[in-house]
């Protein structure tokens, strides 16, 4: 099986285990939403039994080596066809869309639902869906090994849930932590971007400033690929401490899974093991 992200990758190995072969398309610590595939990372899917995606307009770029390539079976609505959106309840639905030229289209809803643990249980039954498609032998192997992950989940949400009990106001960079915040009900104040994919103006800065400062905001999150200065300059500004958080496995050393990936992001911004 492939999938676009490491993330889905990882979810999709502890539904399969040893009965799957699976690989990623985007390479770990790469934004996805930007990614531009070359032709030996889409080979993969040619012989792909099973296709896993983010959906919700994250991974567009998919769409057209997908029509090129003409796999019946991987194609939307094919036995290998995996949405893993399809039954996340999503959030930050607007119409319309942002285009390619005024940063990331989020007009379906915010992509990154990936990062509220409890969605793992969602994703997760899509992808046991398609493997007992296309693998009905094993379907059983495939329930038990998805019981065994979430068995394992629900003992972290705990220890991550007592973790995050009294977070502290954040400031983040970009529109990726909406699920996560959501979960552990963090508190964002506001965002670097003035919109997805779009660098803030010094006016915008000026004005976040303030706000962090009057929230007491202590932690301005980024990814490892997103800009520090601007991150850096709204913590001097606030007083605050720059967070370097992970939306994807690979993305930090630490977060070789799904569940490590998670677990590194309560961690850091919980302040270390406790």
């Amino acid at each position: 099986m492939v999938a676009t992200t490491e993330e889905l990758c990882s979810l999709a190995r502890a539904v399969g285990r040893e009965a799957i072969e699976a690989s990623c398309l985007v390479p770990p610590g790469r934004d996805a939403e930007d990614f531009q595939p070359r032709p030996r990372e889409l080979a993969a899917l040619r012989s792909a039994q099973v296709l896993v995606r983010v959906g919700v307009d994250y991974d567009l770029w998919l769409d057209k080596p997908l029509a090129e390539m003409g796999e019946p079976r991987v194609q939307r609505g094919g036995a290998g066809y995996v949405d893993a959106s399809t039954y996340v309840a999503l959030l930050d639905v607007r119409a319309g869309g942002i285009g390619a030229d005024a940063g990331h289209a989020h007009g379906r809803g915010n992509p990154h639902y990936w990062l509220d643990p409890a969605n793992a249980e969602f994703i997760t039954a899509s992808i046991l869906e398609a493997f007992a498609r296309v693998d009905p032998a094993n379907a059983r192997r495939y329930e038990d090994n998805r019981a065994a992950f979430l068995g394992t989940l629900q003992a972290k949400m705990r220890e991550w849930t007592r973790l995050l009990a009294h977070p502290p106001p954040l400031v983040a960079y970009h529109e990726t932590w909406s699920y996560f915040a959501r979960r552990f009900r963090l508190h964002i104040v506001g965002l670097v971007e003035m919109r997805p994919g779009v660098p803030p103006s010094a006016s915008h800065l000026a004005q976040l400033s303030g706000q962090a400062r009057a929230a007491g905001v202590r932690a301005v999150i980024r990814e490892p690929f997103e800009p520090e200065r601007d991150a850096a300059f709204i913590a001097r500004a606030s007083g605050a401490r720059v967070v370097v958080l992970a939306s994807s496995v690979g993305a930090v050393p630490e977060a070789t899974d799904y569940i490590s990936l998670i677990d590194y992001d309560v961690r850091a911004l919980s302040g270390g093991p406790r």
